[in-house]
């Protein structure tokens, strides 16, 4: 399976030259928890990903200004990404060698179409083995 087929295809940006406090707003209207910051010219390349934590940790705790401070100084660069056909196995070595939980997922042109997050790993995962197990019970004997 590949990292595009489980992947998160919803894709909210950020540029890196807005304020934290209008990157955090988008999370917030779009309910996610991070933000493929995308470069300048309006081309879907990410450069960047900001998530709630870079927030918290980067700007709140750090004492800078949500209104004052642009996501370029908080997120983290350079973005992880892996292609949509990569398989699972690989993307997930690649999360565990940059000790990253989220991959920018990228199509044609290194444009970004997706996330994939350990979340999205554990669910495919999760619903494998609950379909193990149902097949061991239907093939249980049955005692008596």
């Amino acid at each position: 399976m590949s990292a595009g087929r489980i992947c998160s295809r919803v894709v909210v940006t950020a540029r890196p030259n807005e304020t934290v406090r209008e990157a955090a707003r988008r999370m917030a209207e779009n309910d996610v928890g991070s933000l493929v910051v995308v470069a300048v010219d309006g081309v879907t390349r990410a450069v960047g990903i900001i998530t709630d934590r870079d927030i918290a940790i980067r700007c709140v705790a750090g004492n800078r200004h949500p209104d004052e401070t642009l996501v370029s100084e908080v997120m983290s660069a350079p973005v992880q990404s892996v292609d949509q056909d990569t398989p699972i196995e690989d993307a997930l070595s690649h999360m565990a060698s940059v000790a990253t939980r989220r991959l920018v997922v990228t199509g044609a042109g290194k444009e970004a179409v997706g996330i994939l997050s350990v979340d999205d790993i554990l669910g495919l995962l999760i619903g494998e083995t609950s379909e193990i197990g149902r097949l061991l019970h239907k093939q249980a004997p049955h005692i008596g």
